[in-house]
């Protein structure tokens, strides 16, 4: 496991502190991992849903239900991919 330090200003750790002790976090450690992994899920899926727009946004034709369905097959293999 790798260590990384950071620095945090007064009032801002005060208030990681309220919050740890107000959601019954022990370390701040434990926090901060949390809310890194957070962070993380919440930028993979916006990547994903990027992607998807990509996909049902790239064409201005009329679209058939047959090219819908491939689409939607594709965009799933690619999100299952990534998140295996």
């Amino acid at each position: 496991m790798e260590t990384i330090s950071i620095k945090l200003e007064e009032t801002f750790a005060k208030n990681v502190e309220k919050l740890m002790k107000k959601h019954n976090y022990t370390t701040k450690t434990e926090f901060i991992r949390e809310a890194i992994r957070d962070k993380v899920d919440d930028l993979e899926k916006e990547e994903a849903i990027a992607r998807l727009r990509k996909v049902y946004g790239a064409s201005r034709q009329k679209t058939t239900d047959k090219q819908l369905h491939q689409a939607r097959k594709k965009a799933f293999e690619e999100l299952e991919k990534e998140l295996e």
